[in-house]
């Protein structure tokens, strides 16, 4: 009986509340109209869920249907409304995406691969400016900058008098401002030459 009734006529049906109206109608569209969907957004679970969305507002519409034209239009015009809400909101997602990534690339980040390298590159020009040092202004440099000890220690350490580790230290803190471009007052010259510890 049902393969007999139009479109419209299960529609109605369905509205007035025969539920088993429903199958035959979603049978007849069921393929037409996914391929349809699909052939638009072109990614198989995007067009499974806008697919359940197109039938979920038919049946949430299902009181408001009235036969004006002919079902297939109604079911289809529902379709083409749910891809433009689709592709507005992809196309606002993307407008943010792109607004969120200006705003990244405007904020500093210190873990940026060029910050990484930058540092890298930094470290290794020092610890080459450090090898070219003669071995007692190196070893007072490391015991003071990366070891923070005083130059009371550093002489304990290394067997020299105060004012021989400090004289190795200017003398050292000289060289490596030279090779490194000449930052004369960065911290570890005023971590070097300044007060004890």
């Amino acid at each position: 009986m049902d393969a007999e009734r139009s479109d419209e006529a299960l529609m109605l049906a369905y509205a007035a509340g025969e539920a088993e109206a429903f199958e035959p109608l979603y049978a007849r569209h069921r393929g037409p109209l996914f391929r349809f969907i699909l052939r638009q957004v072109r990614v198989q679970a995007a067009a499974e869920e806008l697919f359940q969305d197109v039938w979920q507002k038919v049946v949430t519409a299902r009181d408001r249907y009235r036969p004006e034209a002919q079902f297939s239009t109604w079911l289809y015009q529902i379709a083409t409304n749910r891809l433009t809400d689709h592709w507005r909101a992809a196309t606002h997602r993307a407008m943010a995406s792109e607004d969120d990534m200006a705003r990244l690339e405007r904020e500093a980040d210190p873990e940026t691969p060029e910050h990484t390298l930058s540092v890298f590159e930094e470290r290794r020009r020092l610890q080459r400016a450090l090898e070219s040092l003669p071995p007692d202004q190196r070893e007072v440099v490391v015991l003071r900058l990366e070891q923070e000890l005083s130059l009371e220690a550093i002489g304990e350490i290394t067997g020299a008098g105060r004012e021989t580790v400090k004289s190795r230290l200017r003398y050292a803190m000289d060289k490596l401002r030279a090779r490194l471009g000449g930052q004369r007052d960065g911290p570890e010259a005023q971590a070097a030459t300044g007060s004890n510890r």
